[in-house]
């Protein structure tokens, strides 16, 4: 029997059984319809690339995989390559593993350990924001803030850790005035928060951090699994804002293989390269650097640059912008939109029962969650099936 995802298993309703898929459509054999989530934000390419598949076929028939300890492959190294040139600033050291859960527990240590190399062991504490998800694994989940996925933790108690703040410049200072020399670092998902509920804030934030990090000494994490590649409307926040720590995943692959990077600046690798056995990183993934994983992502990266994915993604907001300009309804308390992501808050949960089944009746797959209703659509798709998304969210709110 499979346990799925997020759901009570007693009385859960049957999934649609999903036989074929190609472009952004989902076929069930009863009918097709939009995945305007892209399979949860990661199939930015949609469904059945020819050049994707063709990059998974060739590598299969070399090999699928082989271990990264005392072992390499071209793949693994072409990829770390490309980051190394594609990324900004000194972000030039990757770290691979096999979920974004899994990397960002990575860059977590990889901020722990770089202050114990140094003998500054009182470094202990995380500065994270409210309404923060990093992943479901126990580290992530500590530095969650949302007890609608994290509420087993309550069986340790507050957690003397982390301290989450508002996404607010004054609570930014007053957090470093009171933790900073105890800090290791700042996490954050830069400008947009996801399954905190879509939330979205200025790059001014993010700019402070930066200036905060520097002049205390601490390290910053861009979790950036879902934010990449485009979903804010910038290729990455770190385009903007410098991180020491970046972390990528979801979309790396174009959704094709769970795969995931921890990628270090010059400063974090050399607080581990050195004479002591034991200031070396003790983490590797099984799969880390997977060969078919590293082959479809330079593909992906490869679509994504001569394809300019970034006009695709404009051009999305802009149409989002054009067909929810004005759009209200009682019960709305707020709508959202930034680069590839439209959200629309309701005041009650409620409101959103039975949405999915409308949705699916409509041509579209929709999972909303709490009191989002959202869209996060491949960048592939037409101006018509974008309409036909925003479309069925509005008419429901006109029939509801």
């Amino acid at each position: 029997m499979i346990w799925y995802p997020y759901e009570q298993m007693k009385g859960m309703k049957e999934p649609w059984k999903i036989v074929d898929a190609e472009g952004v459509w989902l076929d069930t054999g009863e009918r097709k319809v939009i995945d305007s989530v892209s399979s949860w934000w990661s199939v930015i390419h949609g469904y059945k690339h020819p050049e994707l598949n063709q990059a998974i076929i060739s590598q299969v028939e070399k090999f699928s995989h082989v271990m990264l300890g005392g072992l390499t492959h071209e793949p693994v190294q072409r990829l770390s390559d490309k980051l190394q040139s594609w990324l900004p600033g000194d972000l030039d050291y990757s770290f691979f593993s096999d979920s974004g859960s899994v990397a960002v527990e990575v860059a977590l240590k990889m901020a722990l350990q770089y202050y114990m190399n140094r003998g500054e062991s009182k470094r202990t504490m995380i500065l994270a924001l409210e309404h923060a998800y990093h992943g479901d694994t126990f580290k992530t989940m500590e530095a969650g803030d949302d007890e609608d996925y994290h509420f087993v933790l309550k069986a340790y108690g507050e957690s003397p850790y982390v301290v989450h703040i508002p996404t607010e410049i004054q609570a930014l200072e007053e957090a470093f005035s009171l933790y900073h020399d105890r800090l290791n670092c700042v996490l954050v998902e830069p400008l947009l928060q996801g399954a905190g509920g879509m939330r979205m804030y200025e790059v001014s934030f993010l700019k402070k951090a930066r200036e905060l990090c520097d002049q205390y000494g601490v390290l910053l994490i861009f979790d950036e699994v879902a934010t990449g590649f485009g979903r804010t409307g910038n290729r990455f926040a770190a385009d903007l804002v410098l991180p020491d720590i970046l972390v990528l995943g979801k979309a790396l692959t174009g959704g094709y293989i769970g795969h995931a990077v921890t990628v270090a600046s010059r400063k974090v690798f050399e607080g581990f390269y050195d004479d002591y056995p034991e200031h070396a990183l003790m983490h590797g993934p099984t799969f880390m650097g997977n060969a078919l994983a590293c082959s479809v992502a330079l593909q992906s990266i490869e679509i994504f640059e001569k394809q300019d994915y970034m006009s695709k993604i404009r051009r999305i907001e802009e149409i989002t912008r054009r067909e929810m300009k004005g759009f209200w309804a009682p019960g709305i308390e707020e709508v959202r939109i930034m680069g590839g992501c439209v959200c629309v808050e309701v005041k009650d949960p409620a409101v959103l029962e039975g949405y999915q089944q409308f949705a699916y009746e409509r041509g579209v797959f929709s999972r909303p969650f709490l009191k989002y209703l959202y869209a996060m659509v491949p960048y592939v798709i037409r101006e018509e099936e974008l309409v036909q998304v925003l479309g069925c969210m509005k008419e429901w709110f006109e029939v509801s």
